[in-house]
């Protein structure tokens, strides 16, 4: 006997295509959303981290800037009182020099010679003056480098001039202080034993 299928078969197999094409489609998009939201999770995580990272640097980095500062500070706290120490110093210098300038000009003014003014500017020594004559100028410039601690005395100005109804020679002349060079400090040397190997 011949059997003969009237059920529509074709319909059945587009219904089954279909329901299968639906299904699929229904579990890529499952999965896609699965990879996008792990991805998602992923990434976050990645940026929450390195955000947490940059405020413990930007901490750190705010924490070294005070530091720095703090630095600065106490640089320029060091250098103002190093300054305070040099100018203290060089008083002390300038005090003892001053003493043995006048000390010297008293010894080695020769007579006929009359101070008008003397000036200091640093090492720089400017005096100026009466002499009777030149020739007494030059004993007092040939005093001057004769003088320990004293330069090479410089005549800038001598001209004659009444005084009195007298003649002088109005002189200016200027000098340098030779500081002599501080002596090295020797540091001690520690000695120690020397440990032999064995």
């Amino acid at each position: 006997m011949i059997r003969i299928n009237l059920l529509p078969h074709r319909e059945e197999a587009r219904k089954a295509r279909r329901q299968q094409f639906y299904t699929l489609s229904a579990m890529m998009l499952v999965l896609g959303g699965l990879v996008v939201f792990a991805g998602y999770t992923v990434i976050d995580g990645y940026v929450q981290h390195q955000e947490s990272k940059n405020q413990f640097l930007k901490k750190e980095i705010t924490a070294l800037d005070k530091q720095v500062d703090e630095i600065k500070e106490l640089k320029e706290k060091s250098q103002a009182l190093l300054d305070r120490k040099n100018a203290i110093e060089s008083l002390q210098k300038d005090r003892g020099e001053t003493v043995y300038l006048l000390n010297e000009l008293v010894q080695r003014v020769p007579e006929g010679i009359y101070l008008k003014s003397l000036k200091q500017t640093g090492l720089k020594i400017s005096l100026s003056g009466y002499a009777q004559s030149n020739s007494r100028i030059s004993n007092l410039m040939r005093n001057l480098e004769a003088a320990e601690g004293m330069g090479t005395p410089r005549l800038i100005e001598s001209k004659a001039t009444l005084l009195g109804g007298r003649r002088f020679f109005e002189f200016s002349l200027d000098f340098n202080l030779e500081r002599a060079a501080p002596e090295p400090v020797e540091k001690p040397v520690a000695k120690g034993r020397e440990v032999k190997k064995p």
